[in-house]
């Protein structure tokens, strides 16, 4: 039986919405991944910490995508034969006595014009409720399982995940998601596109693949950007990768040497593609480490792989065995073991906020009096001004983690802000609160908010009028405590012939951070269309009046 599934350093690799209940702590659970090439069965036995062991797994290549890119549907033939391997999948789970079981479903169901009819189907006819996942969410519970193999401490890394249909692909900070993106590359729609199957004239392959390395590098170009950082290494997820890995193996005549953390060079990856380009499906399907299955398309899943070492300027790679499954594995357990009760959000989120600014900035002291004033200074403002009160929390929220760039480096720091809080897990916060407070801490300094900025435009005009109102609050805040000395105790707000004015409550005359002030009113006066008066009340003064 397999070991409990642990962590791993890329260079000492040690790998080892149905939701049925009952009435006692669930101990063992499946997941099931309805892929573009394959149908995978999951099955784990829960033990303490939040990690599991396997109890079985299977795979049923049904290549449920191979007609979406060219029809824009899921062919009969291909869910006849995905719909009767969940039902297997579903009485070997029950076999199991399973008390958790989840269906996803990723890129082919997601695109496919008769995708919900599918789901229906499979309701109908198998008894599962399918889950579609979106690209960003099939990405993070990849990086949940990356996070829980790998030692990603003080490391950059790139996390790809190939699949038939898409690739999905995450730039990281240690622990910290700092961007995804979802691409239409996969080795199935690929392999479609250009006609790299079997029974293809010979003489037709070397342009076919010359468009295919073009087209790659235009999609990758297109839809991603480089990564702020160097990175250290990628981190390969599916079952490209793993084949890469076996070839390579087989190759080098290495036995005994676990795929988990396998390394591979970019060399490594031309080397074998250049050699598998030249090889006939029928010839690869005879090689050494070779999934049968798979000798057909592994031509464009290690395209892609190429592409993405030169892209991203990534000179190796370390195998994943896990991935989107192992993620939603552990999300179970969470759910189901260590769920947080509902009123436990606000603590639970406090402390995430601490453990990500601690891990990012070094600015704690200074985020939580920025925090202090931003928020005392909207309580007063919010009745004359109409500010809605459930604001509060987000100001509050991106002045605690204005500063999290510091992590990437300082130019810039408030963009890098940005896509960390963005790409973050706060507890009861929805995605589309993380977003307004992400673009909040975005223009906490810099430019002002501008509507061809890619990150404000994607809000509507409402909450782009939020973030300019919230943010400009955010920017008068943090020039209170410019001193970093937190020697500002209080701020009393009015509002007088028109102008907002603040007494400054402190000891000792805060010079540099009134001045710091007094340097930031330029956005608070454009969103609320009044002038800003700043002056010092001691705090003998004040507490006397």
């Amino acid at each position: 039986m397999d070991p409990p599934a642990g962590k791993q350093s890329v260079d000492q690799p040690h790998e080892d919405r149905q939701i049925w209940l009952s009435s006692e702590m669930a101990s063992r659970l499946a997941a099931i991944d309805i892929g573009s090439n394959s149908v995978r069965l999951f099955v784990a036995e829960a033990i303490r910490g939040g990690n599991y062991r396997i109890l079985d797994e299977e795979r049923e290549p049904t290549r449920l995508g191979r007609s979406v890119s060219s029809l824009g549907r899921l062919d009969d033939e291909s869910m006849d034969r995905t719909v009767a391997a969940l039902r297997t999948f579903k009485e070997i789970a029950a076999g199991y006595q399973v008390t958790a079981l989840r269906t996803i479903a990723t890129c082919a169901v997601r695109e496919a014009r008769n995708g919900p009819e599918f789901c229906r189907r499979v309701r109908e006819q198998v008894g599962l409720e399918v889950e579609v996942i979106s690209g960003d969410r099939e990405a993070r519970l990849a990086f949940s399982s990356v996070q829980h193999a790998f030692d990603l401490t003080g490391r950059n890394v790139v996390v790809a995940d190939i699949g038939g249909g898409s690739t999905e692909i995450v730039f990281t900070t240690g622990q910290l998601i700092e961007s995804i993106f979802s691409t239409p590359l996969g080795a199935v729609r690929l392999t479609e596109q250009f006609g790299l199957g079997e029974g293809v004239d010979a003489a037709d392959i070397p342009q076919r693949l010359e468009r295919l390395d073009e087209a790659i590098a235009d999609c990758l170009k297109r839809e991603t950007t480089r990564p702020l950082f160097a990175p250290h290494f990628l981190v390969g997820c599916g079952g490209t990768f793993t084949t890469l890995a076996e070839l390579v193996m087989a190759a080098k005549h290495e036995v005994d040497i676990p795929v988990a953390g396998y390394r591979v060079s970019h060399a490594e990856v031309r080397h074998l593609l250049d050699r598998l380009r030249k090889m006939p499906v029928r010839a690869r399907r005879n090689l050494t480490g070779m999934t049968p299955d798979r000798a057909d398309i592994i031509v464009a899943g290690l395209s892609i792989i190429d592409a993405l070492m030169k892209r991203f300027r990534v000179n190796l790679l370390a195998v994943h065995t896990r991935g989107v499954r192992d993620g939603l594995v552990r999300e179970m357990i969470e759910e189901l073991q260590g769920g947080p009760a509902a009123g436990d959000t606000a603590a639970l989120r406090e402390a995430a906020i601490e453990r990500l600014a601690a891990a990012c900035s070094g600015e704690i002291e200074h985020g939580r009096q920025v925090a202090t004033l931003a928020g005392r200074i909207f309580e007063q403002l919010a009745d004359p001004l109409d500010l809605p009160a459930g604001d509060r929390l987000l100001l509050e929220c991106a002045a605690r983690l204005q500063d999290v760039g510091y992590v990437i480096n300082y130019d810039q720091h408030h963009k890098h802000s940005y896509h960390l809080i963005r790409n973050a897990r706060l507890p009861g916060l929805r995605a589309h609160e993380l977003e307004l407070i992400a673009n909040i801490a975005r223009y906490h300094r810099g430019a002002l908010p501008k509507r061809k900025h890619k990150n404000l435009a994607r809000l509507s005009l409402d909450d782009q009028q939020r973030v300019h109102r919230l943010a400009g609050l955010l920017r008068l805040a943090g020039g209170l405590d410019r001193s970093r000395t937190q020697q500002v105790r209080d701020v009393r707000v009015q509002i007088m012939d028109g102008r907002v004015v603040l007494d400054v409550i402190a000891d000792q005359e805060p010079q540099a951070d009134i001045w710091g002030a007094q340097r930031r009113v330029e956005l608070f006066e454009k969103a609320f269309d009044r002038s800003v008066e700043i002056r010092w009340a001691s705090a003998t003064a004040a507490a006397a009046g």
